[in-house]
């Protein structure tokens, strides 16, 4: 957890990533000299107006040093700071490529004005709503138990890889009980279905394509100390939420960006998945956690 914290400076060079301490408008532009993006995730601050920090053992809760405080003086400062980020995260990216911006009820509504601004409205291409499974806290009122991820592509089409796995889920049982009743010559389970004249063969073993709502990345796996995957940098997002992101919406061949990296779980995940990645973040001790995370000097 103490790793060296080292002035702002490119921390790798190797061949597959690239990992900075710094303001992100000023260095993804110095990133995207060595190819655009077909991948951009932003977790920025959420407006919380609290201080979160960095949790140094083995305790429930964060009390070690600060690792930022979340507090921009009001929603219109806040969207003040985000929008010549996202404009910059914009012009880096690929014609194939989207941006997944990820926050919760504090700003997002107004966040998606200012994004339909900077990339256009038409380049909206929906939101997928995670959630965390931490539970309702709220008394007097409705517990808002999700966070929300704003999806934009850059171009005419972004990259979705339909058929991975990641993306698919299983048919219900009682689906599976009703419908899926047929073999092929190799036993596998089918169902088939004729629209407009045409026919459709889905298999059960392939299960359905993933819908819009995701509950089974929980949050917990990236904030208990019981697991080897938290690192105790505040708000740390679950590998398998950002897996899932990566493979469906980057390729083999794929750049990947974090510009709000914080303790890595986007590069982690790319790196592992075999693509090429780059982050930056303005603390240095989250640089540092990354680093150490992937390995890198």
């Amino acid at each position: 957890m103490n790793a060296p914290v080292r002035p702002p400076a490119e921390r790798t060079r190797s061949r597959r990533g690239s990992l900075l301490v710094g303001d992100c408008l000023t260095l993804v532009p110095r990133l995207a000299e060595k190819g655009a993006f077909d991948l951009v995730y932003v977790d920025p601050p959420f407006d919380t107006r609290a201080h979160h920090g960095i949790r140094e053992g083995r305790g429930e809760r964060a009390r070690g040093e600060r690792a930022y405080k979340d507090s921009w003086g009001g929603i219109e400062h806040f969207l003040a700071m985000l929008e010549p980020r996202l404009a910059c995260v914009r012009d880096a990216m690929s014609e194939r490529g989207s941006l997944f911006l990820h926050l919760d009820y504090r700003a997002v509504h107004e966040a998606k004005l200012l994004a339909d601004r900077v990339f256009g409205r038409g380049a909206f291409q929906g939101e997928i709503v995670w959630v965390p499974g931490n539970g309702g806290r709220r008394r007097g009122g409705p517990s808002v138990t999700h966070q929300t991820i704003l999806v934009y592509a850059r171009g005419r089409a972004m990259i979705w890889n339909d058929d991975d796995p990641a993306l698919r889920e299983p048919y219900a049982e009682t689906s599976q009980r009703m419908h899926f009743g047929q073999r092929d010559g190799d036993g596998r389970r089918y169902r088939e279905r004729t629209l407009g004249g045409k026919t459709y063969r889905y298999y059960a073993d392939a299960g359905r394509r993933r819908g819009s709502v995701w509950a089974d990345c929980p949050a917990m796996r990236a904030n208990t100390p019981l697991l080897g995957e938290a690192t105790g940098y505040p708000t740390q997002k679950p590998e398998a939420l950002l897996e899932r992101i990566v493979r469906g919406a980057s390729l083999d061949d794929s750049r990947v960006l974090d510009p709000m990296c914080g303790s890595g779980t986007t590069l982690a995940v790319a790196a592992r998945l075999g693509r090429r990645w780059a982050g930056v973040d303005v603390n240095p001790r989250a640089v540092a956690i990354a680093a150490k995370r992937l390995g890198v000097p």
